[in-house]
């Protein structure tokens, strides 16, 4: 007996299984199914149409979710990130998924179409879908509760299948070799069960629309890119480890097989990605190294890590942390000018220091301003980010880095905006440039190469105050080589520090269509990710709104009555 209860399907044109492989990468698939593996993936492609799409090139790891389920840019819904500045304070606090308000879920389509979503990423629950919700099973940063409507079909799956044991735990670090060996099999156990719970969900009607997506690809490309690309500066460091990326997609290549195993010839298969990994170039630069350069910039002379000598010996990349997270790793190397204090740091326990840290708050509480020469970690979900150590100087500085899980963003401490501004509004534009100018001198010591493509400029005056802007007045992309050190002619050398999680994102992602009316072997246009939701609207027959930027990329064919 199927734990969901069947009911009365509504007519439709045609039906619309959609899979999507969060943050799987065209290119490396493309790569791995030249060498033989991927035999399912191989297979879609041949039967129907394939096409390459692009992404905003700036918040690509924060927007692409929220863009599919809305079929909006980020311009239009305001939506840029889960973390969100608190205009008016010198904070920042995490807001999690997008509201909806404005433009809901492009598969809330009240009762005409039946639609059953599982572990949708970064979306919320509507009442004006007419079907089954479950969100945050096992998605990859679902950035919403775990929660379903009906509300009991969630528990009942639990009971049935079991919980994802992933969920909320593939976040470690690459030197941890009992976290890799436990996320390879956690999974492997939540693709197993996703299996189970989809072709379930799919054998008890025929829905107008079937959502899954794969968080379990996103979580592999974090963790194991290192393990499987010999581009990555940490691969000759893996030890004698297998391909658990490769193992993943594997499984993944299989489970999709499996799903998709006896569909009706009338309905529709979607696979896609909406966006891409690769080589982890932002967690290194944009969580610290951009903070520490901004700190150096507004207080010349100071600084709270290391500050090397540019031409000088480059030390060899941190391979052996003594701390299991990053941020420890991190934190016993930011300077204090307190020597006993400094050497604590560095060698006492995780546990002392948090000790230590809590008194060194309570003893200089109220103190304004806080020395420049220390930063002390605040309380709050972000604190694991080390751009908010800096945070208590910040009304201090011309401009200091937002949090961020991409780009580095850069927000201006601009008079009339912000509680305690220091850049005039008539200065602003020249600050901009003046950045700008400094951050393309930033190089890697180890390669001689500059590390900044590109330097992009929000705003185009100080009056711009726009709510649906990025919280950013500049946002910086980094060049696609690895970084765990980064030196200026003026404000020094910074790092090495040891690398974080060893695959980011990438603005590409591709779909692959076949069903009714779909030619075999067929290519698509290259296009945008925007244009992926007014397609699932296509094929299924459903009205696409107006305010939807993108365009459907097939045409459905008409369904033999």
């Amino acid at each position: 007996m199927s734990l969901i209860a069947n009911t009365q399907t509504t007519a439709m044109k045609h039906s619309v299984i959609a899979i999507g492989l969060d943050a799987a990468d065209p290119i490396l698939l493309d790569s791995w199914i030249s060498q033989g593996h991927l035999k399912n993936l191989k297979r879609l492609r041949e039967m129907g149409a394939y096409g390459r799409l692009s992404n905003l090139e700036y918040y690509k790891a924060e927007t692409p979710w929220t863009t599919f389920l809305t079929g909006c840019l980020p311009h239009k819904t305001g939506y840029w990130a889960p973390i969100k500045f608190c205009e008016g304070a010198y904070q920042a606090e995490k807001i999690e998924a997008y509201d909806f308000n404005e433009y809901p879920p492009f598969y809330a389509l009240g009762d005409d179409y039946r639609v059953a979503v599982f572990d949708m990423p970064q979306s919320k629950l509507s009442e004006d879908v007419n079907g089954l919700q479950v969100l945050a099973w096992g998605a990859h940063s679902p950035q919403t509760p775990s929660h379903s409507l009906p509300a009991s079909l969630l528990k009942d799956i639990h009971k049935k299948y079991g919980k994802h044991p992933a969920l909320h735990k593939d976040h470690g670090d690459w030197w941890d070799k009992a976290y890799l060996q436990h996320l390879k099999q956690a999974l492997e156990t939540g693709i197993e069960r996703r299996v189970s719970i989809c072709r379930d969900m799919l054998q008890q009607e025929k829905w107008g629309l079937f959502l899954t997506v794969f968080g379990e690809t996103h979580s592999a490309g974090h963790d194991f890119w290192f393990l499987s690309q010999p581009d990555n500066p940490l691969y000759p460091y893996k030890q004698g480890a297998g391909n658990s990326m490769l193992e993943v997609f594997e499984k993944v290549d299989q489970a999709i097989g499996e799903i998709i195993e006896g569909v009706p010839e009338d309905t529709y298969v979607v696979v896609f990605a909406a966006h891409g990994s690769d080589n982890n170039t932002t967690d290194v630069p944009s969580m610290l190294l951009l903070a520490e350069l901004l700190y150096r910039f507004s207080f010349p002379g100071k600084s709270l890590l290391p500050a090397g000598k540019p031409g000088t010996p480059v030390p060899p990349p941190v391979t052996s942390p003594q701390r299991l997270n990053w941020q420890e790793e991190i934190w016993r190397r930011v300077y204090h000018p307190n020597p006993i204090k400094r050497w604590l740091r560095r060698w006492a326990s995780d546990e002392f220091n948090s000790q230590l840290d809590r008194v060194w708050r309570k003893l200089n509480k109220g103190s304004q301003p806080p020395l420049l020469s220390c930063v002390s970690r605040p309380k709050g979900d972000l604190v694991w980010l080390p751009v908010m150590w800096y945070q208590q100087h910040w009304a201090q500085m011309k401009a200091f880095a937002l949090p961020s899980f991409s780009e580095g963003y850069i927000r201006i401490n601009l008079q009339g905006r912000e509680p305690q501004g220091i850049v005039k509004p008539s200065e602003y534009n020249a600050l901009c440039e003046e950045l700008t100018e400094k951050l393309y001198q930033l190089k890697n010591p180890r390669t001689g190469e500059t590390v900044v493509k590109k330097v992009v400029k929000t705003r185009e005056s100080a009056d711009d105050r726009d709510p649906k802007l990025p919280d950013a007045d500049l946002v910086v992309i980094w060049k696609d080589q690895p970084a765990d050190v980064i030196e200026h002619p003026d404000l020094g050398r910074m790092g090495p520090v040891p690398y974080r999680r060893t695959g980011s994102h990438r603005a590409r992602g591709f779909l692959n269509v076949f069903g009714p009316g779909i030619e075999p072997g067929s290519s698509l246009p290259d296009s945008h990710s925007v244009d992926l939701t007014p397609t699932l609207l296509e094929l299924m027959g459903a009205p696409i709104p107006e305010y939807m930027d993108g365009k459907p990329l097939v045409k459905a064919s008409v369904p033999v009555s």
